[in-house]
């Protein structure tokens, strides 16, 4: 690696330790390319110190931050500010960089000097890595899609962890903005989108993984609200006016749920059995029985279990 890599790839992790060596080796074991791995543990009181710092003896393009809590749009912002590459790559914990993501994306925006940004297509999988479906937002797709003035037909990139962009751009941007404690993707993308193009790849180079608790289950409402936040403040930009009173007087919900209910679990667990229900029935059943587990009241869930 030289001084000054290529590519920053910045992530932050909180209690990630289960799944995080995977996610390590899928980012570490990338080829042809020249990056720096930098990882913020934000307060993680599980074994993610351990684990991170055993890495990072081993891979001196591994820096990890260890800091006390702070959420994840601040601990982004911490690792965006350390980064030294010109471009930077987003990367969730528990999530796989497919072989040859940094490669291809890299290459795809020098091809394209007008892009800003771009997010590959990704292929979501279930809590044991089950292939449920893909998603993708092909070139001119993805920067129309954050062109769009309604919350409901607002579209961003398939996934935040695909996603890379210029340094440069982000820095022009304003970057990740501490009001979004959630939505902080969107705000960014439509901030980017005002400087350049903002194009996605049809190649599937990142697996998501989905698993009850995640931030969009629990903090669904609080996602919808700053969304609509980050609509707004565009329209702003868009007139020609400041969107820093409008964030001023934005007033957070009520403190998020750290926890979500059985019913909430149940109906995850459903979604997906569903998806999975054409391509593998055993393991849909599964995903079934957990559900009325979780809610023996769960109508459809039982019918599908015991019926088919």
């Amino acid at each position: 690696m030289s001084d000054v890599p290529d590519i920053s790839v910045v992530m932050s992790v909180y209690n990630g330790a289960d799944h995080l060596a995977e996610t390590l080796d899928s980012v570490l074991t990338q080829e042809d390319c020249d990056f720096e791995f930098i990882v913020v543990n934000d307060g993680s009181t599980d074994a993610t110190k351990a684990i991170l710092d055993n890495y990072a003896a081993r891979d001196q393009r591994l820096r990890v931050i260890h800091q006390e809590n702070t959420g994840l749009t601040k601990a982004l912002i911490k690792g965006c500010s350390e980064a030294r590459g010109d471009f930077i790559a987003r990367q969730d914990a528990g999530d796989i960089s497919l072989p040859g993501r940094l490669k291809l994306q890299h290459a795809f925006l020098l091809n394209y000097p007008d892009a800003v940004m771009c997010g590959c297509a990704v292929q979501f999988s279930g809590p044991m890595r089950e292939p449920l479906y893909e998603v993708a937002m092909p070139m001119l797709l993805l920067d129309c899609g954050l062109r769009q003035t309604k919350i409901n037909e607002l579209k961003g990139p398939p996934h935040h962890g695909g996603t890379i962009f210029r340094r440069s751009s982000y820095i022009l941007s304003g970057g990740y903005r501490a009001t979004f404690s959630v939505a902080q993707d969107m705000d960014l993308w439509l901030r980017l989108s005002e400087i350049g193009s903002c194009l996605g790849m049809s190649d599937i180079l990142y697996q998501a993984r989905l698993e009850a608790g995640s931030i969009s289950s629990r903090r669904r409402s609080e996602q919808f609200q700053l969304g609509s936040l980050a609509l707004l403040s565009a329209q702003y930009r868009k007139n020609g006016d400041s969107d820093s009173q409008l964030l001023m007087h934005y007033v957070p919900s009520a403190a998020p749920k750290t926890s979500i209910s059985n019913f909430e679990r149940a109906r995850f667990h459903y979604f997906i059995a569903s998806c999975l229900r054409s391509s593998d029935r055993g393991a849909a059943r599964y995903y079934y029985l957990k559900a009325i587990q979780e809610n023996p009241l769960h109508i459809k869930a039982l019918v599908r279990y015991f019926v088919g």
